[in-house]
């Protein structure tokens, strides 16, 4: 069994029992949240995870491209619909690629579509996802997390 370094410390995790964290800051974690909310994966490639970030990206591109393909809906704020708010903000979460789509692109999917229903279960997913990541990428920079 090896000894905890100096500056590791010791949390207690939801279940309760001690879990071991590093300490160790390795990178401004607002620059690498920022940096993965702007371009799925870049902040986890800035904190030298860049298989990590490689991969994450494959996976929020992907769901977005599935999700074009599929002429799903990329949420934006319907008057009258507050739910359609949310669904717009996780759908944001994706970063630059939602600006390019929606103010580049003028993409907003097509209701007949035959996949229109799972094409923007694939872009809120992306949305999500990527959102998921900037905390973990936050969570990296501070130590917290290895």
């Amino acid at each position: 069994m090896t000894e905890a370094s100096p500056e590791a410390r010791t949390e207690a995790g939801s279940d309760g029992k001690k879990a071991e964290t590093s300490g160790t800051a390795i990178g401004n974690p607002q620059l690498a949240s920022i940096l993965a909310l702007l371009v799925p994966g870049l902040g986890h490639f800035y904190l030298g995870r860049r298989m990590r970030g490689v991969a994450f990206a494959v996976l929020v591109i992907a769901a977005l491209g599935i999700g074009v393909s599929l002429d799903g809906n990329l949420f934006r704020p319907v008057r009258g619909q507050p739910l359609t708010l949310l669904a717009t903000l996780g759908s944001m979460g994706m970063g630059t690629p939602y600006f390019v789509l929606r103010f580049g692109g003028d993409y907003s999917g097509t209701p007949t579509a035959p996949g229109y229903e799972y094409g923007t279960a694939f872009l809120l997913t992306a949305g999500l996802m990527n959102l998921l990541l900037v905390l973990d990428a936050w969570d990296i920079a501070t130590g917290k997390k290895d």
